[in-house]
């Protein structure tokens, strides 16, 4: 049955856009559950990243994760020299 009246124009039914998802992360966390933050180094224990970096890491871009795990092997170096 059509409920349209005779001189009313057709009107086509238009389905908003689906929401485009967000960008799917492919730079792992280094995170590796020993979460102690070295009050020299400012580093955690475990992953050797910073306070910032862990808060941050949920929102940053692949790009700047893969710069913080270039940095790891030379913090995990610098750790074992004893170098602060």
């Amino acid at each position: 049955m059509n409920n349209r009246l005779p001189h009313e124009p057709r009107v086509p039914m238009t389905v908003p856009p689906r929401p485009t998802p967000p960008p799917r992360r492919t730079v792992s966390s280094p995170c590796i559950s020993v979460c102690r933050i070295d009050p020299v180094t400012g580093w955690c224990e475990g992953c050797l990243r910073t306070l910032d970096e862990i808060a941050q890491w949920g929102s940053m871009p692949d790009e700047q994760r893969s710069a913080i795990w270039t940095a790891l092997p030379i913090r995990r170096a610098q750790r074992a020299a004893g170098v602060k």
